[in-house]
């Protein structure tokens, strides 16, 4: 059973269309970047560029549900980006994407070919459980700058990932913190996969499918559970 994420009913208000699906998967062996991983990324570009036939990727619908969700919570869309949209603008401009190391590689050549926002935590370093809620603004966000770590807060009322210890992301999916993400010693991790209407729950599902299949090809032997899709 893959844990259940609680999402506040202040956030269903704000975006009654948002949906998301959990994976989690244990017995993982992460490192750095390597071929195959890198052949995904490049995959995905390529599928991006098709599926966007020479359009705008703002002018996607997914896109744009995500942008006016953004605006709802009193975000400039056009300034913070959803992952997926920061990701998939990246590939465009520099013609292929970054590589972190293979997990974080796994699930960015996911969100890039579907065009859905895509996390991966290191699920040794979740504390207690997972909630999307609206901050107050004194919440803990453990970042860097610089190269060096440091705690940032929130703005009241922005959309924030937390555990029990702080804040994981920031602006929804716009940042994830440092203290839970995929290192390369990371061996349990979960995977959060974001949808907004009109991106419907079996789209969804695909995504995460083919991002599960591709775990297991990666990490052979792990054991890799799919959640169900989750209305809010």
């Amino acid at each position: 059973m893959t844990r259940t994420l609680h999402v506040s009913d202040d956030v269903r208000a704000l975006a009654p269309g948002f949906a998301h699906l959990v994976i989690e998967a244990h017995g993982l062996t992460n490192g750095p970047s390597d071929a195959a991983t890198s052949g995904l990324l490049d995959e995905a570009a390529g599928r991006l560029t098709a599926r966007l036939a020479g359009g705008a990727v703002q002018d996607d619908p997914h896109i744009a549900a995500w942008r006016a969700a953004y605006s709802a919570f009193g975000t400039k869309p056009s300034r913070t980006r959803n992952s997926a949209e920061a990701l998939a603008r990246r590939a465009l401009a520099d013609g292929q994407l970054p590589r972190i190391n293979r997990l974080v590689d796994l699930y960015n050549a996911i969100s890039v070919a579907h065009l859905v926002p895509v996390g991966g935590e290191d699920l040794d370093r979740i504390k207690g459980g997972m909630r999307l809620l609206r901050a107050t603004g004194d919440e803990p966000f453990a970042t860097a700058a610089g190269g060096v770590e440091i705690v940032e807060h929130p703005e009241p009322g922005e959309v924030v990932w937390c555990d029990d210890e702080g804040v994981t992301c920031r602006r929804w999916n716009w940042r994830q913190g440092v203290r839970t993400r995929l290192t390369e010693e990371s061996v349990s991790a979960l995977f959060l996969l974001e949808g907004m209407a009109p991106m419907s729950h079996d789209e969804l599902r695909a995504a995460g499918a083919e991002l599960a299949e591709n775990l297991e090809k990666t990490c052979p032997g792990a054991r890799v559970e799919i959640g169900e899709v989750r209305h809010g």
